[in-house]
């Protein structure tokens, strides 16, 4: 809820106007950006800057609250965030209440909420025809983001954490420490939302929020957020470096085959590993929607590097990994998958 205002320019208010600013470019077209408003510190101060910098720009800005409904009183305060942003002039405003529970995909109850609650912003940009939707995270997010996929054994697409722009999501404030974004809002009168569950340890986020990144910067000294989102970036860099090779290089060695696709062995063999895994990761992934863990893409890598007659490689969802002549089939029984005429990768 609003508190009285202080009209005056600090430099927090400052930092994230700027950050908001560089995503909302100047147009001329009048576009429609939704700011993902849940009400606590990040949204808040991202709703704020867009508020004032989005008119600037030619653009018009709303906002999306979504109610999760996983707490008392969670549609008061869904109702009390939209009232927010109606009073910095936002609009439209909608409140979106979803099922976490019944969504889909989501390991365990942190990725059905977020599941769920990336429908209702599909649905909200579907409707509304929004432009872009504006993301809250922040440089301590991405920080946490690396630390988990660290944790997890993940490869560097996801040690690359979130992209400022992905699709129609914008994330303006992955530069912008979480410390800033709050005093942003008490330096604008703005009283924002502390939602409980972001202090609650058994989120394995919240543990590497409040446990760990204290004690490495404890025992490293200041600047290992700073540190990992610029290693985020850096590996984001590398990851769309191998992204433009696979581009070019994939229609030179794939070719339909019956029920799925054939890479050339030759070719792959010719290549650096890491390059090599990332082709046959990436063809599963656009031909049959499966993303490989690292055992199984080493498997396939070796009916190219260590072929001595074995049989298929069977893959999740039924997908099989034959090595037939000198080619590398990957095929589905009842799957008529061929290579796209224009070998792009997917969005």
């Amino acid at each position: 809820m609003p508190l009285e205002r202080r009209p005056r320019l600090t430099p927090p208010i400052a930092d994230v106007r700027r950050a908001v600013r560089s995503v909302l470019g100047p147009r001329d077209d009048g576009p429609l950006a939704l700011v993902a408003l849940s009400g606590g510190p990040d949204s808040l101060a991202l709703a704020a800057a867009a508020a004032f910098e989005g008119p600037r720009g030619g653009w018009r800005v709303g906002a999306i609250v979504v109610d999760h409904g996983l707490q008392p009183g969670s549609a008061e305060q869904a109702d009390a965030a939209a009232s927010v942003a109606r009073d910095l002039g936002l609009g439209p405003v909608l409140v979106e209440r979803v099922d976490a529970g019944a969504a889909p995909g989501g390991a365990g109850p942190e990725g059905a909420a977020r599941a769920a609650r990336y429908a209702a912003l599909e649905a909200a940009a579907r409707t509304t025809g929004a432009e872009v939707v504006l993301l809250g995270h922040t440089l301590d997010d991405q920080a946490e983001t690396v630390l988990l996929g660290l944790a997890r054994g993940s490869g560097s697409a996801s040690l690359g954490g979130m992209a400022v722009r992905s699709g129609r999501y914008a994330r303006p404030l992955l530069g912008i420490r979480r410390a800033t974004t709050r005093q942003a809002c008490l330096d604008a009168g703005l009283a924002p939302w502390d939602d409980p569950h972001n202090v609650d340890s058994a989120y394995a986020r919240v543990r590497v929020r409040q446990q760990v990144l204290p004690v490495l910067e404890a025992e490293l000294g200041p600047g290992v957020a700073e540190a990992l989102a610029r290693t985020a970036e850096q590996l984001r860099e590398d990851e769309q470096a191998f992204a433009d090779q696979i581009d070019e290089f994939i229609e030179e060695i794939c070719e339909p085959a019956e029920a799925g696709i054939a890479m050339s062995a030759a070719a792959l063999a010719a290549n650096p590993a890491a390059l090599r895994q990332r082709i046959i990761r990436h063809v599963v992934d656009s031909e049959f929607g499966v993303s490989l863990s690292r055992a199984q893409t080493l498997e396939v890598a070796r009916l190219v590097t260590d072929w001595h007659g074995q049989g298929p490689i069977d893959l999740p969802r039924g997908i099989r990994a034959t090595r037939a002549g000198g080619h590398v089939v990957l095929s589905t029984t009842g799957s008529t998958a061929v290579l796209p005429h224009d070998h792009q990768r997917p969005a």
